[in-house]
């Protein structure tokens, strides 16, 4: 079956321009470092770095102190974060799927959106996105945003239940982060939801190793560059995906990083 948002349109420029052998970087995260003790460290690391770059303030030596002093542990910041890392913990130990996806949003809302209603349930208004106090893009309006989403779901199961190759695999990745963030469903947080499902995709098919890959760190490294190769157009209906393979680049290069 053909998708009808998460596009394979740019597969072909996509994997002429892509850098990188992803599978030989792929195989350099060692299978003895998969320990549960190991997993949680790099849970933590990429809800860190994906919080920041929604303007947490807190990095993650500052997170590693306050975890292990116990100090600023009742911040919002801090419980942004631990809601984040209950989100990851809850994509590692179930399927990718409509249900999952706004249960995971609702762990991740939970200190994020103070009307509870708005907590895992699609958004009911528009939205907006604002940069010094100007609007620089405007998420699906309300009255499609039921339908691009029933569509995104549709595509999502049919990629799930594609056989791919790993350039594929690190392709539609991105490009689910990519078309998640540019719907905008929700009322907050779908930045740190469009990272978790790239890396919730990737998992699917590569298994618990995926989530160890530093996308997040690469992303909040390379910020200026993160937001300007998603620039695609002031609002979804004209977003010109045509603009979208630099942006889909970026996440092979996290295994590099």
């Amino acid at each position: 079956m053909k998708t009808k948002l998460i596009t394979s349109e740019y597969l072909n420029y996509y994997k002429l321009k892509q850098p990188i052998s992803i599978l030989k970087h792929f195989n350099k995260i060692k299978e003895t470092v998969l320990n549960a003790e190991s997993f949680g460290y790099n849970i933590a690391k990429s809800s860190v770095y994906s919080s920041m770059i929604e303007g947490n303030p807190i990095d993650f030596d500052s997170y590693l102190r306050y975890t292990n002093s116990g100090f600023n542990t009742k911040s919002k910041s801090f419980k942004e974060i631990q809601d984040l890392i209950y989100a990851y913990d809850f994509a590692s130990k179930n399927s990718l799927t409509k249900k999952n996806i706004l249960l995971a949003h609702k762990i991740l809302s939970d200190n994020l959106l103070e009307e509870e209603n708005y907590r895992g349930n699609i958004r009911d208004k528009d939205v907006f996105v604002y940069s010094r106090e100007i609007q620089i893009y405007q998420g699906a309006k309300k009255e499609i945003l039921d339908k691009e989403m029933d569509l995104f779901y549709k595509d999502l199961r049919i990629l799930i239940s594609r056989e791919m190759t790993m350039s594929e695999i690190f392709y539609y990745a991105a490009m689910i982060h990519l078309v998640f963030v540019k719907i905008h469903p929700f009322a907050d947080g779908n930045g740190r939801m469009a990272r978790l499902l790239e890396k919730w995709f990737l998992s699917q098919k590569l298994g618990k190793k995926a989530w160890f890959i530093q996308s997040e760190k690469l992303y909040q490294n390379r910020l200026k560059s993160y937001y300007g190769k998603m620039s695609m157009g002031p609002k979804y209906e004209s977003t010109n995906y045509d603009l979208s393979v630099p942006f889909l680049l970026l996440l092979p290069m996290s295994l590099t990083a």
